[in-house]
């Protein structure tokens, strides 16, 4: 596994296949890297569906409401919903959306997003300065390119747990 050099904003998520660890950007992007924080503390994430696999594009999950595999989950709500947290505000930077970065998902409206995220499998850099970039993988991006496709996949994938590396 890739050295944890900030314990406190590093995110473990488990997969099927094995960890992938992401280094948080709270210098780039406060709120929403403490929201994902927040959420992975409450065991929120954890049995999320990946509910849009976009082959050669992204793999989106983090839909704490209708994406829990194990309470309530609904794959044709998947995607609509959030936490019972406020929105978050766009916090758009320069850094660009490259292959393993972490990026906020939302609505039309830029300060839409809550908990749902998506992780780029290539660089898609027509996204830049209109997602919010919070993260970024720094070890696993193995397991994130064997996540099962689809729009919804049909036996989708899930993060069976997502933890603060301070905590593990």
């Amino acid at each position: 596994m890739a050295e944890i050099k900030d314990p406190e904003n590093t995110i473990i998520i488990e997969l099927k296949d094995g960890k992938v660890v992401i280094e948080l950007l709270p210098d780039v992007a406060p709120q929403h890297s403490a929201r994902m924080k927040e959420l992975a503390r409450g065991g929120e994430y954890d049995n999320v569906a990946f509910h849009r696999v976009i082959d050669g594009f992204m793999a989106q999950t983090g839909d704490v409401q209708h994406g829990d595999m194990e309470d309530g989950f609904n794959i044709r709500m998947a995607g609509t919903g959030g936490s019972s947290l406020p929105n978050v505000p766009a916090e758009f930077s320069k850094l660009p959306h490259d292959r393993g970065t972490l990026g906020a998902a939302r609505s039309q409206n830029p300060d839409s997003a809550n908990s749902q995220f998506f992780i780029n499998f290539k660089d898609n850099h027509f996204l830049n300065g209109q997602y919010t970039v919070y993260g970024r993988v720094i070890d696993g991006m193995e397991h994130v390119d064997a996540i099962v496709r689809g729009e919804p996949p049909a036996n989708p994938d899930r993060m069976i747990s997502v933890k603060v590396a301070a905590d593990v």
